[in-house]
């Protein structure tokens, strides 16, 4: 089933969205410096909280590249703060509409984002994130590949991809699948955002501090040059006496989220009714059905991959989303929730029953030989 939403209308800001894009792409979007043999990257777009753009990635992936030879350890924090990296800028990607511009940009800034993913799994020195703020999206790719990710009580963690018609993207498989008792399906289906130290708690952050202290961690990252583990291990708050907020649903969420298919899980938070339960419908009924399945399906798949593997496996998806070939929601998703703002998506198809799983699996096969994604 081919969709058209017909609904991919643009608000009177389009043009200045353009001028401040244009605008936005001239100045230093991502900071570069060295300092007593530490690589420090600074995501620096604090107006749009730091959101990955093509720009951005393009020159963190040969910094990288380059540190990785030439400096003793990496560090990378968000300018502003109000936000590590709120998530992948998107907006650039549909303010077209859906057409061969918007499907060669998204195309062109996901296969760059994943193998910036990939080369953060598997760099040789360590990594240590300073997730203090948003942190969703692309920057849950940016950073929780990462060796070392570092919380404060001003983090705010989710994945809430299913709400712009799209699925848990930037190893957000491999991520979500390996969480406990199911909480990774939970987050990745209803976008369900976490507290700093319940991100420590469920093992999304290594270690966590108070904000007020970031700057002097921070300090003694660069200036010991012992191993950063140690470092961090020192000055690290103790959370064992601090309850994890979502404790009292741990049980909810391990019973009802465990069911393959969407529609169980759905039926089973009927057949509970608490308060927690309807909440979690309600999210539910707001989000991409399509992007529900695609989600629930990649994170059951996921499990058994490795982070390039399940990359592999999310570029087909983005490629797909991108191309609009089956359903045109994550068009519709962020014109509804960034762009427009109206808040009203018209999803299609518009319920879990109409997503038909013949669908689902076309966007996981295999792409043509010379679109899959590639590691350099």
């Amino acid at each position: 089933m081919i969709c058209s939403t017909g609904r991919l209308r643009f608000s009177k800001s389009l043009l200045a969205f353009r001028r401040n894009l244009s605008t936005a792409t001239m100045e230093d979007d991502v900071l570069f410096e060295v300092k007593n043999d530490v690589g420090i990257i600074t995501l620096n777009r604090p107006k749009a909280l730091n959101s990955l753009n093509l720009s951005m990635v393009d020159k963190i992936r040969p910094k990288l590249k380059e540190y990785e030879s030439q400096v003793r350890m990496v560090i990378v924090q968000g300018a502003g703060g109000k936000a590590f990296c709120a998530g992948g800028d998107v907006k650039s990607i549909t303010v077209n509409g859906v057409g061969a511009t918007s499907i060669e940009l998204g195309k062109n800034f996901f296969r760059s984002e994943y193998s910036m993913n990939s080369m953060i799994g598997k760099y040789k020195i360590p990594y240590v994130s300073l997730i203090d703020g948003i942190t969703m999206g692309g920057g849950v790719g940016i950073s929780v590949h990462g060796k070392y990710r570092v919380a404060t009580e001003r983090t705010l963690f989710a994945m809430p991809e299913t709400a712009i018609g799209l699925f848990c993207d930037v190893g957000g498989s491999h991520i979500l699948s390996r969480l406990d008792r199911h909480m990774g399906i939970m987050l990745g289906l209803t976008g369900c955002r976490l507290l700093g130290s319940d991100v420590a708690k469920v093992g999304i952050a290594t270690h966590y501090v108070h904000s007020s202290k970031l700057d002097g961690l921070r300090a003694k990252l660069i200036e010991d040059v012992r191993d950063p583990g140690i470092v961090l291990a020192e000055n690290a708050e103790d959370l064992s006496g601090v309850k994890f907020t979502m404790a009292p649903f741990v049980e909810k969420i391990d019973s009802i989220f465990s069911h393959e298919r969407v529609e169980a899980i759905v039926d089973a938070l009927k057949t509970d009714g608490s308060k927690w339960a309807q909440g979690m419908l309600k999210t539910l009924n707001e989000v991409s059905p399509t992007g529900l399945k695609i989600t629930r399906k990649e994170i059951l798949k996921g499990k058994n991959l490795s982070l390039d593997e399940c990359l592999i496996m999310e570029h087909r998806l983005a490629y797909r989303s991108v191309e609009a070939k089956y359903s045109e929601d994550f068009f519709e998703g962020v014109r509804a929730l960034l762009i427009d703002k109206d808040k009203k998506p018209k999803w299609c198809p518009a319920s879990l029953e109409d997503v038909k799983d013949e669908i689902i699996d076309k966007y996981f096969e295999p792409l043509p030989k010379d679109e899959e994604l590639q590691f350099i």
